[in-house]
Order: structure tokens, then C-alpha cells, then sequence
């Protein structure tokens, strides 16, 4: 079995968890940071905004079960993509909504899937702003935040009363 990763920033990493992580064909979702220049960076830098980084999850996924493709739309339908300022509740660059890509292949798929979003009308005349960036080292967060939602789920409640799960229900159901 040869295995795959893709790496999303759609906010709060322990909002992306859970689609992906339930998702026939995903081996492993880590919540983690990528994009900044600060290497190992802690919970408490990124967050301070001074690292360059998002929260990010790490997807290690079967292509023989689940393409990269139905991966970039199930992450569509995880976020805001006419939200360049983070997502939801959480506000600043540590949220901003990212596909990062490693190769060409999944920036072809990555930028077709956007241009068809954009093209759908789904948003009516907003842009579609998620931004394709080449793939930067990954960083897992702290033990604590892996699998968030199975850890603590009346705290994940609470994050996902935020507005993601109405957004969601509106736009993409």
C-alpha cells in the first residue's frame, strides 16, 4: 500500500479533524502548523501571530480508496472559502484558509477545483480567496490537540458553535 499526504488550513485544526479523520481511504489526520518560518514552533507562538504559520492538518490517505481530489472538495465544504481573514470565529493569518500542495499534480487539481467553485455561483459574486501555496515543513502540535474532538467534545461543541457547523448547513448541504 502506498500512502499519500495533503495538507489543509481551514481554521481551528480541531474543526478539520473530524471530516477527514471519519473519511473512508484517511489512515491519519494530525493537527499541526506549516507556512511560517519559525521551526517547532508551540501552540502559544503561533497563536501570538509572529510566526508565519497556520494551524494546519496533515492528511495520510490511501489514493487507492480516496483520490486528492475528493479530498480538496471535502475541504471546500469544511470552510469558508470567501473568508481570507481566518475562519469562523478565529480571526487572524493562523486561520487563513490554505491548500498547501507538494507537487504539481495537486496544485492542477487544487486550482481546477478552485476555478470550478469560483465558477459555480455557489458564493454568488464573492471571490473565492483560499490561497494554493506550495507545501512548507509541517510541525505537529502539542499531544494535547490530536484528536481534540474525541478528547474533549464538549470543548469541540463549543468550537464548532462558532458558526462553522451553521455555515456549513447553509452553503454545502
Amino acid at each position: 500500500m502506498s500512502l499519500d499526504t495533503a495538507i489543509f488550513a481551514g481554521g481551528c485544526f480541531w474543526c478539520m479533524v473530524q471530516p477527514f479523520d471519519t473519511y473512508p481511504g484517511i489512515e491519519k489526520v494530525e493537527s499541526g502548523y506549516t507556512g511560517g518560518h519559525v521551526p517547532n514552533p508551540t501552540y502559544e507562538q503561533v497563536c501570538s501571530g509572529t510566526t508565519g504559520h497556520t494551524e494546519a492538518v496533515k492528511i495520510t490517505f490511501d489514493p487507492a480508496k480516496v483520490s486528492y481530489k475528493d479530498l480538496v472538495e471535502l475541504y471546500w465544504h469544511q470552510t469558508d472559502p470567501t473568508d481570507a481573514s481566518g475562519q469562523f470565529q478565529d480571526r487572524g493569518d493562523n486561520y487563513r484558509p490554505v491548500i498547501f500542495v507538494k507537487n504539481e499534480e495537486q496544485r492542477k487539481i487544487a486550482e481546477a477545483s478552485k476555478q470550478a467553485l469560483q465558477e459555480s455561483g455557489q458564493f454568488g459574486n464573492d471571490k473565492i480567496v483560499t490561497t494554493i501555496e506550495d507545501a512548507r515543513p509541517f510541525y505537529p502540535a502539542e499531544e494535547y490537540h490530536q484528536n481534540f474532538y474525541k478528547k474533549d467534545p464538549q470543548r469541540f461543541a463549543m468550537e464548532e458553535a462558532g458558526g462553522r457547523q451553521q455555515f456549513i448547513d447553509k452553503h454545502w448541504k
